[in-house]
This record gives C-alpha cells, structure tokens and sequence, in this order.
C-alpha cells in the first residue's frame, strides 16, 4: 500500500479519535459508507478528491483555519494529484518540471530557479 494513503489515513483516524466519534457517527455526519471510511483509515483507497466533500469531513473532525487547508493537501497527496488550486495557477504550472527535478535531486537550471524565487517573492 502506498505511504501516502496510509499517512493520510492514520491522520484521519486520529482526528475521528480525538473527537470521540466511531467510523459510523462521523460516517452519519458527513453521509459516508462507512466501509469506505474504514478503508481510506487503513490506507486501503484514497480518500475523495471532491474539495466539497473534503471540508465536510473538516468541519465534522473539528478542523479549523490554516488547517483545513492542510488537510485538504493532505488528501490530494494521499492521491497523488497536484490539487486544484495549484493546477489553475499556470505560473506554478510552468515551474513543476524545475521541482521535479529538484525533488530528485537534480539541478534546475538559473532562470527556472530565478523565475521560482520571483514568483515566492511576489506570492
């Protein structure tokens, strides 16, 4: 199983926990199979990509502020896709491929790193 659907999913049975709920009362909260639930907890499925549905489940686990947002990117990593409101950005779009390359350890060239530090600056 995949690290990050396992990460995504213990961090989702934490917050369940810490609030007390069972997989069936969050479940009612936020009309979800249970079963499904269950699985995403054990890292067996991804958790839904639907950013509707994401801040339901926030809300019920009690998530709040910059949180949200953390664990909204926590679930589109657990899938594997870059989320949505990076995608539209094409400026970011443009600097995937210097990150990639980043992230494996190899050099991006000096006008992607300029251009990357430009759009940090002015973020």
């Amino acid at each position: 199983m995949p690290k990050n659907l396992k990460k995504f999913g213990s961090l989702l049975g934490k917050l369940r926990t810490e609030n007390n709920l069972s997989i069936r009362e969050v479940c009612k909260l936020v009309s979800y199979d249970p079963s499904n639930w269950s699985k995403i907890e054990r890292g067996l499925i991804s958790p839904p990509s639907e950013e509707k549905t994401l801040k339901l489940w926030a809300k019920a686990l009690k998530i709040k502020g910059d949180e949200i947002q953390k664990f909204m990117d926590d679930a589109s990593i657990a899938q594997g896709i870059i989320p949505s409101d990076i995608l539209e950005k094409s400026e970011m779009l443009q600097l995937m491929p210097a990150f990639f390359r980043t992230v494996r350890n190899k050099k991006p060239t000096k006008e992607e790193l300029d251009t990357l530090m430009n759009l940090i600056k002015n973020a």
